[in-house]
């Protein structure tokens, strides 16, 4: 993965903390789809771990890679083709699973997954393609003893979890470009990577909020200049924090908020 180089487990250190862990089959999306989401969230200011090794020594997952999925607060596993063919990508998805279901409300880490030439169904085991990959994988249990009965059930479990969560289906976009646009726009602003701190139920916004977007007419184009001003206290530096926090996902790390 040599243009991989930006959170790939050869790139950082075991203590590294990530925001977004990137799964996936190396074979079927490695050198295309995921490179260019990899390299889109990462000029978002996103910091995305992807491993770059393909094979590993043993069978457990290595403390880098467990350390990247235990920092990382969003998961994404594209699910391709080939995807259930690999047991480390379904040791990496029942490990996801795991964290998401103890996390805490404070930390939640929250799961998105990308249906990249599959569907939904086919992830849920509700149909032959992934069915054939486990079977597969079941009588490599059998022959190599690598991994135990139980470890395939988990598999399955995750696999069909998974599978019922909403995500973005590759059919249901016009292209690639498209599709990452939606994930990068939906990762900003869960992870409000940028978002500058706000007192909570805050009276009395509302009305000054819709008259700022007003002028500021995002989607026109071009370059707007608005000064708020008034006595001090009555909230201006407020008003222009909750404008920026609603505008900053558009920006990714290009936004920025400059205080005087």
């Amino acid at each position: 993965m040599a243009n991989l180089e930006i959170g790939s487990s050869t790139g950082n250190t075991a203590g590294s903390e990530f925001q977004v862990f990137l799964s996936f089959r190396g074979l079927d999306t490695r050198r295309g789809f995921t490179s260019s989401l990899y390299h889109a969230l990462a000029d978002a200011g996103i910091h995305v771990f992807v491993d770059d090794k393909e094979l590993r020594p043993g069978e457990r997952i290595s403390g880098n890679l467990l350390q990247a999925i235990n920092d990382s607060k969003l998961y994404i596993p594209i699910f391709s083709k080939n995807y259930a063919s690999s047991h480390w990508c379904l040791r990496e998805l029942a490990k996801m699973v795991e964290n998401t279901s103890n996390s805490k409300e404070d930390e939640k880490r929250v799961i998105l997954p990308i249906f990249y030439d599959v569907n939904p169904d086919d992830v849920k085991l509700k149909t032959m393609l992934y069915g054939k990959a486990i079977s597969k994988l079941k009588q490599e249990m059998e022959d190599q003893k690598k991994f135990s009965s139980k470890d395939v059930e988990t598999w399955c479990q995750a696999l069909k979890e998974v599978g019922g969560t909403k995500g973005w289906e590759l059919e249901k976009y016009s292209g690639h470009g498209d599709l990452i646009k939606s994930i990068v726009k939906e990762v900003v602003t869960r992870l409000k990577t940028r978002q500058r701190q706000v007192t909570k139920d805050l009276v009395g916004m509302e009305d000054r909020i819709t008259v700022i977007n007003n002028l500021l007419d995002i989607n026109s184009g071009g370059v707007r200049l608005i000064g708020i001003y008034g006595m001090g206290g009555i909230g201006k530096t407020t008003l222009a924090k909750i404008i920026f926090n609603q505008l900053c996902p558009r920006f990714g790390k290009t936004a920025a908020f400059l205080k005087t």
